[in-house]
């Protein structure tokens, strides 16, 4: 499957915004999804995850502030940030058709390009 993600910018700490996740293919909805993120210098990280069968997961650090979801008509997956902080910049990148555990990069075969999130303070 082939990913395709967007909807990062610049936003003032506190705010919200959302990225999506647009995905090619027919059978996309049997695919786990999930959202990581890397920070300068930093490694890639889970952030938030949805399996096939709506099981849902998150990293502590965005629980309460951040929302994963699908929409498998439109073949899309997308994570809802509010209240963010500076420490939420990164690079975020989607990743589907998992094969290991969930929070996991090495789980995952397919990822999206990745769209930058700037939070300034």
């Amino acid at each position: 499957v082939q990913l395709q993600a967007s909807g990062g910018g610049l936003v003032q700490a506190g705010g919200s915004l959302r990225l999506s996740c647009k995905a090619s293919g027919r059978t996309f909805r049997w695919y786990d999804m999930a959202w990581f993120r890397q920070a300068p210098g930093k490694e890639r990280e889970f952030v938030a995850g949805l399996s096939r069968t709506t099981d849902i997961y998150y990293a502590d650090s965005v629980k309460g502030r951040f929302t994963i979801s699908r929409d498998n008509a439109w073949k899309t997956a997308y994570l809802q940030m509010n209240s963010l902080k500076a420490g939420d910049t990164a690079v975020y990148y989607c990743a589907a058709d998992r094969v290991g555990t969930y929070d996991s990069v090495r789980a995952y075969n397919s990822w999206g390009q990745g769209t930058l999130v700037t939070v300034s303070s």
